[in-house]
């Protein structure tokens, strides 16, 4: 379910009638190095569901021609980013450092695992934290109790943002101008029959999220999984991040994970935004 390899970028290509794609002139920008964006847009192409691609696969990923798929890939084999058999292409673990700094310099994770590891032993069931990033919400900690999904979740797993219990706690947060920009323009799949795509029904339903404080999601992003999610605030009380509980449906309905589930959410929760707090620069 990873985000479509181009999100938030510029048109790259077009196709001329009975031809290869071509790359598209662009209005020039001083401050945009183009080859930059797509060569990363090449690292994106790859996924959980993708983890082995063909160069006319990534080439169709892209928009890129397939000679400039090539070179990009071929690079990025030469930097130790990406392996090749000859016929397939697919990421190395070197690809990883290009997150490290990030995740390296980030406080909460290392803050909030012990709380995860305690929330997760004393309910029985996985815990995640997120941060939004774009449409998409991605993990930055997680423990997991039994597997129920059929994707696996691991730090770097992204979802789209409005499916996601998580997602809709951050989105929450955002003003109206940033809400209304990412109803506008965000792309609305429905992974389930029971997916809320409608834009003014999901408008409706992260109000309601902002008022109450926490998000339930009912089996919208894979059948039989429901998830609770609530805020992580800073120092300023902006959301930094969201923290969930997930479990199977046969286990818990909307109304039991409230009940049982939610109190231990909110405090494990407060608990984080404690330990931030004594750790945040003076």
């Amino acid at each position: 379910m990873a985000g479509t390899p181009t999100d938030g970028g510029q048109p790259l290509t077009v196709v001329p009638e009975g031809g290869e794609p071509t790359e598209e002139p662009q209005s020039r920008d001083s401050d945009f190095v183009q080859s930059l964006d797509r060569g990363l847009a090449v690292i994106r192409a790859f996924g959980p569901d993708r983890e082995r691609l063909s160069l006319s696969e990534v080439a169709r990923a892209t928009g890129l021609t397939r000679a400039a798929a090539r070179r990009f890939l071929l690079t990025l084999v030469k930097l130790g980013y990406v392996r090749s058999d000859g016929r397939e292409f697919s990421l190395r673990p070197k690809v990883l450092e290009l997150g490290y700094a990030y995740l390296s310099g980030l406080a909460l994770p290392d803050v909030a695992q012990p709380h995860l590891e305690e929330l997760s032993a004393k309910l029985n069931e996985s815990s995640s934290i997120s941060v939004l990033d774009g449409h998409h919400i991605v993990y930055v900690a997680r423990v997991a109790t039994k597997r129920i999904m059929t994707v696996a979740i691991s730090v770097g797993t992204r979802f789209p943002a409005y499916a996601a219990s998580m997602g809709r706690v951050l989105l929450a947060d955002l003003s109206p101008d940033e809400l209304e920009k990412y109803l506008a323009e965000a792309t609305f799949e429905a992974f389930t029959e029971r997916t809320v795509v409608d834009p003014e029904q999901l408008r409706n339903i992260i109000s309601e999220v902002g008022t109450q404080g926490y998000s339930i999601v009912d089996q919208e992003l894979e059948e039989g999984l429901r998830a609770l999610a609530a805020p992580i605030r800073d120092s300023s009380g902006a959301v930094a991040a969201a923290i969930n509980v997930s479990a199977h449906a046969s286990r818990f309905n909307s109304d039991a994970m409230r009940a049982q589930l939610l109190p231990e959410l909110l405090e494990t929760a407060r608990r984080i935004e404690a330990d931030l707090k004594s750790v945040a620069p003076a």
